[in-house]
């Protein structure tokens, strides 16, 4: 039984971000919408390695590109690619205290972002540098609230002994 309950949040906060990702938001702050599903992705990449492996990403990726009608496999790469140098490192990761792990987040945020930009850039599609890179910025502050939220129960928990 804990072994399935054990998914349950994580598998939520997955179909959340894809509700998130196709939300419509006023213009104003449409350019600093945040990347969703690479954010939390990220985020239990580091905290759950084993529970979300590549597959994970590729799919949630193809969910995406369906959902926003981006070219078919764009954000399955640049997902793909995130979580695995996430995946890939995140031992070393969790040694850094949390402002060194925020800007290794939003350096792969920005990697995400480099890997959309190259896709638009071979298909001759424009996109205002606003909307560009702005949401690594607002994707990792989204991260640290991440942080704060799940990790909470887990400090807690380590205070108490």
């Amino acid at each position: 039984m804990a072994r399935s309950s054990s998914w349950v949040v994580p598998a939520i906060s997955l179909v959340l971000t894809l509700v998130l990702g196709v939300l419509p938001l006023p213009d104003v702050i449409e350019p600093a919408r945040p990347d969703w599903m690479a954010v939390v992705l990220i985020y239990w990449s580091l905290m759950a390695p084993r529970r979300f492996s590549l597959l994970t990403a590729f799919w949630m990726g193809l969910a995406i590109d369906t959902l926003s009608g981006a070219l078919l496999g764009q954000n399955a790469l640049a997902l793909l690619t995130v979580v695995y140098l996430a995946d890939k490192f995140h031992l070393r990761f969790r040694v850094f205290p949390v402002s060194q792990l925020a800007i290794t987040v939003f350096v792969l945020l920005c990697l995400y972002e480099f890997i959309l930009f190259w896709i638009d850039g071979i298909v001759g599609r424009n996109v205002p540098l606003a909307e560009r890179w702005v949401p690594p910025f607002t994707g990792t502050l989204l991260w640290l609230a991440l942080v704060f939220v799940f990790d909470r129960g887990q400090r807690e928990a380590r205070a108490r002994l």
